[in-house]
């Protein structure tokens, strides 16, 4: 399975902040927020994975990730060139995601949950169909919301519903088998013009082929276009960090767990950062490896 990240737009909900700077390249807590989409990605054990992003800033994701052998990976980048919908990334990646599966996730979403890791792999390994992650929100209408069935299957999907009747809103994380790629080149622009990745789940839902994985109690869907959710994103984390001596997000850190690097490799990544918290974090992982 390869993996897209899609870390475009112009972020005006934060501007000025991003007049110069793309969102997605913006600090949550102590790394940047692209950080975290990828870890997503790196948890379901992706290494292949292509960066969208606007012409202007795709530099800058280069000099931050290179081609991703620092974190064990395989990273391609294409371009934006303007904003038309989530489901557009899986346009412009088509030939890279060639005639296998695709994980598609958001440049500003960050997710969290004890086993997210075994979560995703085991999505990761469903060969056919597509699966979205749900997760409840007081403000539904704010969001596209999947309606479920009293033993949780998917009935309809509805884009910012004025009445919701349902509280599931669909989060900016998709499992999808290769079918996708000629559905999303077969969708028509909505009325506000845009590429619409609900449009792409409707036509699993109404193959059947939809299945829903709801985030539940003890997760966590932070969303980071506004300043206020940025700031609280950041707080989340620091707060975690903080109170467990875990991080989250590390990339480096799920790489090694899933033998995309080695402790030399580790250990030079907390060298590089070592007058930093986050490179000091990194060392002790080095020192706790060599004491086993």
């Amino acid at each position: 399975m390869k993996g897209i990240v899609l870390a475009g737009g112009s972020g005006t909900r934060l501007y000025p902040a991003t007049l110069a700077v793309n969102k997605q390249l913006l600090p949550v807590y102590d790394k940047p927020m692209i950080y975290y989409p990828l870890s997503a990605l790196m948890l379901a054990g992706i290494r292949d994975i292509l960066l969208i992003a606007s012409p202007e800033f795709l530099d800058s994701y280069r000099r931050l990730l290179g081609d991703g052998s620092d974190h064990g990976l395989s990273l391609s980048y294409a371009i934006q060139e303007k904003p038309e919908g989530i489901a557009q990334a899986l346009v412009i990646g088509r030939e890279f995601v060639g005639d296998g599966r695709v994980a598609l996730v958001l440049g500003d979403n960050i997710f969290f949950s004890a086993n997210l890791g075994e979560r995703l792999k085991a999505v990761a390994s469903r060969e056919a169909g597509a699966t979205i992650f749900a997760y409840q929100v007081e403000d539904p209408q704010r969001y596209g919301v999947v309606e479920l069935d009293a033993a949780g299957r998917p009935t309809a999907i509805v884009e910012k519903p004025e009445k919701p009747r349902s509280d599931w809103a669909v989060t900016g994380l998709y499992f999808y088998d290769n079918a996708v790629l000629d559905i999303a080149a077969a969708l028509k622009p909505s009325t506000r013009g845009e590429f619409e990745i609900t449009d792409v789940n409707r036509a699993y839902l109404e193959r059947g082929e939809l299945s829903v994985e709801k985030l539940g109690r003890g997760a966590a869907w932070l969303d980071t276009g506004t300043h206020d959710s940025l700031l609280e994103a950041s707080e989340f984390v620091r707060a975690l960090q903080h109170r467990q001596g875990l991080a989250i997000a590390c990339l480096e850190e799920i790489a090694f767990e899933n033998g995309f690097i080695d402790l030399a490799a580790l250990e030079a990544r907390g060298r590089l950062f070592e007058k930093t918290a986050y490179g000091r974090y990194l060392l002790r992982l080095v020192d706790a490896q060599r004491a086993t």
